[in-house]
């Protein structure tokens, strides 16, 4: 978090109800749907009394729903997602372009941004094909254990990147997983160099992916990746026709988002 960001924390226009409403929120995921109070409470750090006002609150404005005592998410909650989406419009510009390489290659194509240290998805186009890991747009995967998160990491400004790699937890997903500080530093610098990013199943066992930088002004904006089966792709058919592909895509996108005029 920058400085500008903990000074505005204390200042009297700081929301603190609001930062914990969204904290309860976010705190359902996929391996937590279901909530009672006192799990709200332990996954934020926060008092079960103001867990549960939040949750009456949610729940009164149709966020939320409980029965017995046990909370989930509704589909109102889509909307908050949906006003991103819909007011950052420009990840619809990629669509066609991300088709077109999906319809070449046969393999899956997203785009991501970085928020905190995790990728979310805000385009995908899905081949059709079926992979264990359910992606869609929204979805959040550890940028540290994948090829987007390296190009997202790598393009950090060094004041920035040195508290976001002490701040990541490094998990061994697979045995290939970068586990060590000082070996993902060394990472995100070749591929800061190189301008891509390539992934050998890091994060799930037969799944490999390269990504490449989406940039608008010369600044990066998202990432752009390619993901495959292990056993039906080789590593260097990947990294060498799709690689290319791939960063024409980005280019492609890049210069549409450009053209738009639209703001990121």
């Amino acid at each position: 978090m920058s400085t500008n960001n903990l000074n505005f924390r204390e200042s009297k226009d700081f929301i603190q109800s609001l930062e914990r409403g969204l904290m309860v929120i976010q705190a359902f995921s996929a391996e937590t749907p279901q909530l009672t109070v006192s799990q709200a409470a332990a996954a934020t750090n926060l008092s079960r009394p103001a867990v549960r006002r939040i949750l009456l609150t949610l729940e009164a404005l149709g966020f939320a729903e409980s029965v017995n005592g046990i909370y989930s998410l509704t589909a109102r909650t889509l909307t908050l997602g949906y006003a991103y989406l819909s007011s950052k419009n420009v990840w619809s510009l990629a669509q066609p372009f991300m088709r077109e390489f999906t319809d070449k290659t046969g393999e899956s194509c997203s785009i991501s941004v970085l928020d905190g240290n995790e990728i979310v998805y805000v385009a995908r186009v899905q081949a059709k094909r079926i992979m264990r890991i359910n992606l869609d747009v929204g979805s959040r995967l550890p940028a540290y254990a994948t090829s987007m998160g390296h190009i997202l990491l790598a393009h950090q400004p060094e004041e920035k990147l040195e508290p976001l790699l002490n701040d990541i937890p490094l998990e061994g997903f697979t045995s290939n997983t970068i586990t060590d500080r000082e070996s993902l530093k060394a990472e995100l610098q070749e591929v800061r160099k190189r301008g891509w990013a390539g992934v050998d199943q890091q994060l799930e066992e037969g799944l490999r992916s390269i990504a490449v930088p989406i940039r608008v002004d010369g600044k990066v904006i998202a990432a752009i990746n390619c993901s495959a089966h292990a056993g039906r792709v080789g590593r260097e058919e990947l990294r060498g026709s799709y690689l290319e592909l791939l960063r024409e895509t980005a280019k492609d996108i890049s210069k549409s988002i450009a053209a738009s005029g639209q703001s990121i």
